[in-house]
């Protein structure tokens, strides 16, 4: 299957797994887990897209943003991050480095400079460790416009950051007194 099939698919699942389980019939559990089975078969009758367990496998391993994990015997099946539904993914709360990074599109520059970072309808706001992460993020609507964000004083100040499963840093809000436009 080629790349471009693989990334639709992807695609597919991240819809289902972080906003709509209901689209294919299926429920997560509290922790954001879904079946593999039913996901796979929702997806097959719903979406009319030949998946199995194996190509399922290789979209996990070969995603470049690592958005979802299995569990141990690979039954169960959720996206690391990014929902828009109330789910735990069991973050582990974690000190971020000293400074973190948020790249977004420039039409979002305004309301940004106004009222901080919000997650608005996820349920946190996505932080990056370079420059270079944040800058493909922010490309992906527009012109990029990057963030520095002062984590450090954010953490003295009692904010909580937590890690996601694959490198994404998280916390509830930024308000704008912690942002530097770069």
């Amino acid at each position: 299957m080629r790349k471009k099939e693989l990334d639709k698919i992807s695609k597919i699942i991240a819809l289902v797994l972080r906003h709509k389980p209901e689209v294919i019939g299926i429920k997560l559990d509290k922790n954001g887990w879904a079946k593999v089975d039913e996901l796979i078969a929702g997806i097959s009758k719903i979406f009319s897209v030949v998946i199995n367990q194996e190509l399922l496998e290789k979209i996990v391993e070969t995603d470049g943003k690592k958005r979802y994990s299995f569990n141990e015997n690979r039954s169960l099946i959720r996206a690391n991050q990014g929902h828009s539904i109330a789910v735990d993914v069991q973050l582990k709360r974690e000190i971020p480095p000293p400074i973190l990074y948020h790249g977004t599109a420039e039409k979002y520059e305004n309301s940004i400079d106004e009222q901080g970072l919000i997650p608005k309808s996820r349920l946190y706001v996505h932080l990056s460790k370079d420059t270079e992460t944040a800058t493909i993020v922010g490309k992906r609507h527009g012109k990029p416009v990057i963030y520095k964000i002062d984590s450090a004083k954010m953490c003295e100040d009692d904010f909580e950051f937590f890690l996601s499963e694959n490198g994404v840093w998280l916390t509830k809000t930024v308000p704008i007194e912690y942002l530097e436009k770069l």
